[in-house]
């Protein structure tokens, strides 16, 4: 009885004590604020698994976004008969440049347009390259107005009454000191190494044949002056320190219908190039590349072209591409035809509303994977930023492009194309090169070797059921699972 009795007066000291410290409790303010009446719940710290593997995952539901797992990956001599992954980093393919997006002038305005500490959270966000942060590496702008701007205009847009300024007089970037160039400025303070690649979409209205923004031809009475717009675009972007990468003469050349477009046959390319452009280059001293095409996939034909022609191939670093027609392995087609010459992807678009989990396993399996597989030294990604409504946009230009951002007033919504490249971005840094790996049923994939020597493997379950299999590298394996549509990449 005695025992008895000290148990239960145990328990009842216990009891009143549990009570004392949750009616305490209780009494503690809410993150800071107020006393809510709510208990607080003690926080359990997660114990980090050892594993010689960091995953990182997006899954098709959105349930994990970008989402590093606490899972034990660790190599092992063990055998199975899973599906396997070798990756082999004795056989090298192309150094990669980057990736990232367009930063339009629509995009530029907007992301400028936020309060100043939350503008520059968000390009922290996107452009430092720590670990805590995405670390876009390329960005593409046009070269004056793209269809994802507010209008169409180019640098040198003529006062009324005159026709023609083959000296360029009139020449003026003073449209981007409102948005784009103070928004490069800061991403180049936070990154200085990024790539820049600009393109036009037209140009200036004089120099054309129909005298528009949309369609009609460059004539051939302005090459010279064209070829010195260019020269005069990358040094003034170079006087305000932003350094331009790589030029093409057009974006979809053989696309009239957009506003502003512009018609450019692979002749009046290669001529423009070889007989302008590339020479006015070297006698000035610009070291920006020169790339050819930048359309779809489906016409090689053109680019073939302008690499084929003797005057234009020398002053021709690679030739980029699209993928709205075409098969993305053209890329390859391309570069065994020319195999000193570069490869780029460097637009894509995701059409609004979005299907998350369609778009994130179509743009992963072609552009991140397909492109890099296919000898492209970047993959770029349309729209960095877009409003609520698509916009801004010209008329006829693009209305339901969705931006890797939706930016409506403060808020900032975080889409697919943001995933899709920061899967690439935040571990395939630039110099990085893409190493062999074989591709098994339902596991596309592809593999870098990093500058500081890691190993990155970006792996996509393309089934629609689970999968588990193997990643093997110097003869030991590891053994991982991805739901299907789910996007990981590996690290180690």
């Amino acid at each position: 009885m005695k025992r008895k009795g000290n148990n239960v007066y145990s328990f009842t000291v216990i009891l009143i004590a549990i009570l004392a410290i949750s009616s305490c409790k209780k009494q503690l303010p809410v993150n800071g604020g107020q006393s809510t009446g709510t208990p607080v719940i003690p926080v359990i710290p997660v114990t980090t698994v050892k594993t010689d593997v960091t995953m990182w995952l997006t899954q098709s539901d959105q349930s994990a976004l970008l989402q590093k797992q606490n899972i034990g990956l660790i190599f092992n001599t063990t055998t199975n008969q899973n599906a396997t992954i070798t990756v082999d980093t004795a056989k090298t393919y192309q150094t990669i440049d980057g990736f990232g997006y367009t930063l339009t002038g629509g995009s530029a305005s907007l992301i400028n347009a936020l309060p100043s500490a939350q503008k520059d959270d968000l390009l922290k966000e996107l452009f430092l390259t720590d670990t805590t942060h995405i670390g876009v590496s390329y960005l593409r702008i046009s070269l004056g107005a793209s269809d994802l701007s507010a209008a169409p205009f180019t640098y040198d847009d003529l006062p009324a009454g005159q026709t023609a300024d083959p000296t360029l007089q009139y020449f003026s970037i003073a449209q981007e000191m409102t948005d784009l160039v103070p928004i490069l400025k800061k991403i180049i303070a936070l990154n200085p190494t990024i790539k820049i690649f600009a393109c036009p979409w037209s140009a200036p209205t004089w120099m054309k044949t129909n005298n528009s923004f949309k369609g009609g031809s460059l004539s051939t009475a302005y090459y010279d002056a064209y070829a010195k717009y260019f020269i005069k675009y990358i040094q003034a972007m170079k006087a305000q320190g932003i350094t331009i990468d790589a030029v093409t003469p057009q974006n979809e050349p053989l696309n009239p219908y957009n506003n502003p477009s512009l018609v450019m046959q692979a002749g009046e390319q290669a001529a423009f190039i070889g007989g302008y452009l590339g020479p006015q280059f070297k006698a000035a001293g610009i070291t920006t590349k020169i790339i050819a095409y930048d359309h779809n996939t489906d016409r090689p034909d053109y680019p073939i072209a302008v690499l084929g022609d003797a005057t234009a191939n020398q002053y021709v670093d690679g030739s980029a591409f699209h993928l709205y027609a075409g098969n993305i392995s053209t890329l390859t087609a391309v570069h065994n035809a020319y195999p000193d010459k570069n490869v780029y992807f460097t637009e894509q678009w995701v059409g609004a509303p979005s299907n998350f989990g369609g778009d994130l396993s179509w743009h992963v399996n072609n552009l991140i994977i397909g492109a890099t597989r296919n000898w492209s030294r970047n993959v770029l990604e349309w729209n960095l930023a877009a409003d609520a409504n698509y916009g801004p946009h010209t008329t006829g230009g693009c209305s339901t492009c969705l931006g890797a951002l939706t930016i409506a007033s403060t808020a900032v919504t975080r889409n697919v194309a943001y995933y899709i490249i920061a899967h690439a971005s935040k571990f395939v840094r630039p110099g990085s090169v893409r190493i062999d790996s074989n591709v098994p049923d339902n596991l596309t994939n592809v593999a870098f070797k990093t500058p500081d020597g890691k190993k990155v493997l970006i792996v996509l379950n393309t089934s629609a059921g689970l999968q588990t299999f193997n990643i093997k590298f110097n003869n030991k394996i590891l053994t991982a699972t991805l739901a299907g549509g789910a996007v990981a990449t590996f690290v180690w």
